[in-house]
């Protein structure tokens, strides 16, 4: 018979602290595998590569080697820089663009893979090209920013696909899929964001662009190991048949008042906010509530989007709040061009700012927009969800068309 002092022991040996904190540390190591072994370790390299590295780590690199190359390098003033900041935003709001593409127009017999290699050398020329030369002409120099931005749109709405596609697959795991795409890009920026300025002060923003084509080259090896299987080669026939029927269920949806007018009041939110960022910039380098703003929209885009055409309909709604940000962009640099703002001149800053944040609160008013639903509800009415199912219902064989057709077979 055992006696107490026994049961002590092993209750003390079973929840032994260190114990807890072995597992705490491993969790993370533990989990990652789990998703390698159920989606396979080529989809959670292609994540951490794409949100982690080339959005993340890449895109903290980017903005603030950016900021510096306009003032130091090419010398411009804070309004021409707000407005060629402006350009290179132009490729992520034709995201819809390059979704259809990734989903009917396959080549070489894969949809996802070439789009990453074409993302990747993009990216990598781009870099490569803007960083070895000494006095790039300006308008050369806008041209491989927004090819370098491009490249990243590109790549972001092909593993955007991936998930969506997985997420049919391996339903259990949808949640698991959006918190390592979190997970990734938070973890990118931070990092990014903490060195960034460190590396641009030993080796100069063009040096750091030299170091940008790194994350390009792993978006190409992430294509390039990316376990997809063959599929069919369609006709321009079947291409521009399903482009029409994707483009068709759009307007439809889009044409409800519930869809709208959320989506007026998005584009609205942001493009009153005229950005003078590079007004701040220039201010506090001579002498954030933007996530807060920005998890409730995305949540609200979710809920707009339609069955089965979730994948093309969600990039539409994200190209609405690009084409917000372009016009908040461009907007911020006529305003600060007409009073005068320069690297040298800050003494109508604070008129921007007090013009920037009236019409930030003057967004409030249009409140009205967003439809009185409850959070835990479906904005779409049943009619508006079983018509979409209806009209894309796919009865092509065995061709998956994730953003475009609805998933009947996993159901």
């Amino acid at each position: 018979m055992r006696n107490e002092d026994d049961d002590e022991g092993l209750v003390a040996e079973v929840y032994d602290p260190r114990m807890d904190s072995w597992r705490c540390v491993l969790a993370p190591y533990h989990w990652l595998r789990m998703l390698a072994m159920e989606l396979h370790w080529s989809f959670v390299f292609g994540v951490i590569v794409v949100y982690g590295i080339s959005q993340g780590l890449g895109g903290s690199f980017s903005r603030v080697a950016t900021e510096y190359y306009w003032k130091d390098v090419q010398q411009v003033q804070p309004a021409e820089a707000q407005i060629y900041d402006g350009i290179t935003s132009i490729p992520w709001m034709v995201k819809p663009l390059w979704g259809l593409c990734t989903d009917v127009v396959p080549m070489f017999g894969y949809r996802r893979r070439p789009y990453f290699i074409m993302a990747g050398l993009s990216g990598i020329a781009s870099m490569l090209f803007i960083s070895l030369h000494k006095r790039l002409h300006i308008l050369l120099a806008e041209l491989s920013l927004t090819a370098r931005s491009a490249a990243v749109a590109t790549a972001d709405v092909t593993v955007d696909a991936c998930v969506a596609e997985n997420t049919n697959k391996h339903q259990l795991l949808a949640a698991d899929m959006q918190s390592l795409c979190s997970l990734s890009s938070s973890t990118g920026a931070l990092v990014g964001y903490f060195i960034s300025g460190i590396l641009v002060h030993l080796i100069g923003p063009k040096g750091v662009y030299g170091l940008l084509a790194i994350a390009p080259a792993l978006v190409l090896l992430a294509g390039v190991l990316l376990k997809e299987p063959r599929v069919t080669n369609l006709s321009c026939r079947q291409v521009s048949k399903k482009s029409s029927e994707a483009a068709q269920a759009m307007w439809t949806t889009l044409k409800l008042p519930e869809v709208w007018r959320p989506c007026l009041y998005m584009y609205l939110s942001l493009g009153l906010s005229l950005d003078i960022k590079e007004g701040m910039f220039y201010w506090y380098t001579s002498a954030s509530d933007g996530k807060l703003k920005w998890m409730p929209l995305v949540v609200l885009s979710a809920k707009l989007c339609p069955p089965g055409i979730e994948g093309t309909f969600f990039a539409l709604l994200m190209s609405i709040d690009n084409v917000g940000f372009f016009t908040s962009s461009w907007g911020g640099g006529v305003l600060m061009h007409i009073l005068g703002i320069t690297p040298t001149s800050f003494g109508n800053l604070w008129i921007g700012i007090l013009v920037r944040n009236i019409r930030r609160i003057g967004v409030v008013g249009l409140l009205f927009l967003i439809p009185r639903a409850d959070p835990a509800s479906s904005i779409l009415s049943t009619e508006v969800v079983n018509a979409d199912e209806t009209v894309l219902a796919s009865k092509e064989e065995n061709i998956e068309l994730v953003s475009l057709i609805n998933n009947d077979g996993n159901q």
